[in-house]
């Protein structure tokens, strides 16, 4: 028997709905009720999808208002005691805490619920290596696992009532262990396992009263280097879960198995998926491992990218699975869903050369359908099907957008030394502090400024053809003077433009880069209410013109202070593109490197003597095996160097990074060799800068100092407290004051509140003692 089905499914709507709701919702324009009602009717939607494209079950428990993890810590009832709940608030007013801060005491002139002081917000880090950002779960020795499955068990219902078959996709145990953090140090996560494991059990038991038929497991960890305490859980864990009368699907997903490959196989399990995209070379073995009583769910197709599925090769792989197989074979995406558009195939904003190479997750689970069919009724059932799959993958492998020699003949004729500054930065340091006198603990932010409703509605003008552009440039002109005004007045020390007319730091750049493609509604969830629209990077890389140097110009004529040019980083819009799947990724990331040293030379020689070049996705594209690791890095921060180091000593280059661990990669994060990076530290209360401390690290840092996701306002107290700690491991000299990440989702009144008492806390940390 062969079904088909999916690990999870977009959740924000094809017009960004929850967005919307949601930020209608925190404005205090909306109760609880219409939120969920939104909620509810997208799920619904979803289902009915799901159902029209002949899965054999809809997914139920995918879906969340701010994040999957989160939702988690609420079902099973540990949300840490830091944030004093005492039982008088609803669950969802929790759950958004856990997400934004709380605020304690309120400050004046600050609206839409910001607030001085107050507790910081759960820290966020990236899903493995993907672009999505989770709430991290908190873990100590008062932690007690409290299951709440009210929420859990009304989707359950809804969907029943709605006629569909129901699957509930769940994290594993193990890997929402896993993913948490301890605050203390004496405490391993994995001595909590046993406490965890009564609330799955009970909540297995109420999953099978309300009428679920499986139950998915998700346990990614299994991807990873896992250390042998773990490995050996894994066989405790699910010998108690198997006392439910649920069928289980352990699912794993971004990584091969290698040697948790057998394990995986054995665990008393009723199912087993695994990525066929990630891991094509282990299905062989799988299928070998596999008890023939347990189902085999193959993730045949990339849920991880855009390109249509080469249907050929994926039923070259599943043939002789399905012939020799006894046991039922099920086919699905290779992971959730989340992670691409709900639909390309119809977006208008796509040419239809490129829309027919590409594959949104409804045309994902078309593929499903059709690879089902030629698996049970042959190859002749889905002819048409097929054809117009074949017709598109050589129109897209021939096609003279793809490949332009002169990119080639370039990259080829690259210079040995391009990726090296030419002095050391001392002497480098030398030259700058020579040229800009800035005193210590300068101040900075990280880029961008807010994105008021006047900015986005001038955008959506030019955008629809009602504004001229010289009408639209003079808007933006006037946006950014009055963020450099604003600097001005707050008493900053180096100045950004503010990046008015820039829609996304990566879009932005993808508009005027020759290789790339847009969608209308190509929208994907990035955190909470944060929807990003990939670039579809198809081609070979290039840039007809300058892309920045106006802009940057024109803040920089407005001030005597110095003015940072602001360039995304070659690895960042590698990593948050759509990315060509027909060539090595480290070739595309040399190619956009070369882009952007061109931009940073033209800003150089325009006058601008501070450029950022940021590279928040360099540790999020980190391999999940470390075997793989040194490969990535090398090409990764070559590409890096490449972009940066074709200006003089005189110029600073700045880096940006954040929401990620990087004690691993410090020797690669120093050897990119900027002036200065600028990292988030404030939900980590500093933690993640001890590891720089350890280092040694050579260069100028920046600890972001308050967490710009959250509208809680730090007091100058919070920050100066940050700072000393900073102090406390790495040379005072070295230290920048800035925020954690750009301020483009944030509101004026509390970013003048929050930067005014960063420049406060710098002046404190200046005076003598």
């Amino acid at each position: 028997m062969i079904k088909i089905h999916t690990l999870g499914y977009p959740r924000i709507g094809l017009q960004r709905e929850l967005k919307f709701a949601l930020e209608r919702h925190w404005r205090g324009e909306t109760d609880e009720g219409a939120l969920e009602a939104v909620g509810a009717e997208l799920r619904a939607r979803h289902w009915a999808e799901q159902r029209d494209a002949g899965l054999d079950f809809v997914t139920v428990g995918d879906f969340a208002l701010y994040d999957h993890v989160a939702n988690h810590i609420g079902l099973f009832g540990c949300e840490p005691a830091r944030f004093g709940f005492d039982g008088s608030e609803t669950a969802l007013a929790r759950y958004f805490t856990l997400a934004r801060g709380v605020a304690h005491e309120h400050a004046q002139g600050l609206c839409c619920g910001a607030a001085a002081g107050g507790t910081a917000a759960l820290e966020m880090t990236k899903w493995f290596d993907t672009n999505y950002h989770y709430l991290v779960p908190e873990f100590d020795a008062a932690t007690r696992f409290n299951l709440a499955p009210g929420r859990l068990l009304a989707e359950v219902a809804q969907a029943r009532a709605l006629g569909h078959r129901v699957k509930v996709a769940l994290i594993g145990p193990l890997s929402f262990l896993w993913l948490g953090k301890t605050r203390e140090a004496d405490i391993d996560k994995l001595d909590l396992l046993d406490d965890l494991l009564a609330p799955y059990c009970a909540l297995l038991a109420q999953l099978n009263d309300a009428g679920a038929e499986w139950v998915q497991l998700d346990e990614p960890i299994l991807g990873l280097d896992l250390p042998g305490a773990w490995i050996l859980a894994f066989e405790r864990a699910y010998r108690t879960l198997a006392t439910a009368q649920l069928p289980l699907l352990l699912s794993t997903y971004f990584s091969p198995l290698e040697e948790n490959l057998s394990m995986a196989c054995k665990l008393p399990v009723a199912g087993l998926h695994v990525d066929a995209v990630r891991a094509p070379h282990e299905l062989q073995s799988i299928a070998d491992w596999l008890p023939e009583t347990k189902v085999l769910s193959v993730g045949i197709v990339d849920g991880r990218n855009i390109w249509r599925a080469d249907l050929d090769t994926a039923l070259a792989r599943l043939l002789p699975l399905a012939m020799r197989r006894r046991g039922e074979l099920w086919l699905a995406p290779s992971c959730s869903l989340l992670h691409v558009p709900l639909n390309l195939r119809e977006d208008p904003a796509i040419d239809p050369e490129l829309r027919a190479w590409l594959a949104g997750a409804r045309e994902k689970l078309g593929e499903l359908q059709v690879l089902r069919r030629a698996l049970i009724e042959g190859e002749g059932s889905v002819y048409l099907e097929l054809r117009e799959a074949r017709a598109a993958l050589e129109a897209r492998r021939t096609s003279e957008r793809v490949r332009r020699p002169a990119v080639a003949a370039r990259v080829a004729a690259l210079a040995v030394g391009a990726d090296r500054r030419a002095s050391p930065y001392s002497v480098r340091q030398a030259a700058q502090q020579e040229r800009f006198h800035l005193p210590p603990y300068p101040t900075t932010t990280i880029g961008s400024f807010p994105q008021t409703a006047a900015i986005r509605a001038a955008r959506a003008a030019f955008k629809r053809g009602e504004l001229a552009r010289p009408d639209y440039e003079a808007a933006m002109r006037c946006e950014i003077e009055g963020a450099v005004r604003e600097q001005e007045a707050l008493g900053l020390d180096v100045l950004v433009h503010g990046e008015a007319e820039r829609n996304d730091m990566v879009e932005y750049f993808g508009e005027q880069l020759d290789g790339f493609a847009f969608s209308a509604n190509g929208w994907v969830q990035s955190y909470g209410s944060r929807c990003v629209k990939p670039p579809v990077l198809f081609g070979d890389v290039a840039r007809p013109a300058p892309m920045t140097v106006a802009w940057s110009t024109h803040a920089q004529s407005l001030t005597a202070r110095p003015m940072k040019g602001m360039l995304t980083g070659p690895v960042t819009i590698l990593q948050w593109s759509f990315v060509r799947d027909d060539q090595p990724r480290s070739l595309t990331a040399l190619q956009i490197a070369l882009a952007i040293r061109d931009e940073a030379a033209d800003l150089e020689a325009a006058g601008i003597g501070i450029i950022q070049i940021d590279e928040p996705a360099l540790r999020e594209g980190l391999p999940l095996r470390r075997a793989a690791w040194a490969g990535y890095l090398d090409w990764a921060t070559h590409a890096f160097r490449v972009a940066a180091c074709g200006v003089g000593d005189a110029t600073q280059v700045h880096t940006h990074m954040c929401y990620a661990e990087f004690n691993d990669i410090l020797p690669q994060i120093a050897a990119l060799d900027a002036d200065v990076i600028t990292i988030e530290t404030s939900r980590s209360d500093m933690e993640l800068l001890r590891g720089f401390g350890t280092f040694a690290y050579p260069n100028a840092i920046g600890p972001g100092v308050y967490d710009i996701h959250s509208p809680r306002v730090p007091s100058a107290g919070d920050i100066l407290r940050l700072m000393r700690k900073a102090a406390d491991v790495i040379p005072a000299g070295q230290l920048w004051v800035n925020p954690d990440c750009g301020l483009k989702t944030r509101a004026w009144p509390e970013t003048r509140a929050a930067l005014a008492n960063m420049v406060e806390a710098a002046r404190l940390l200046r005076q003598p003692g």
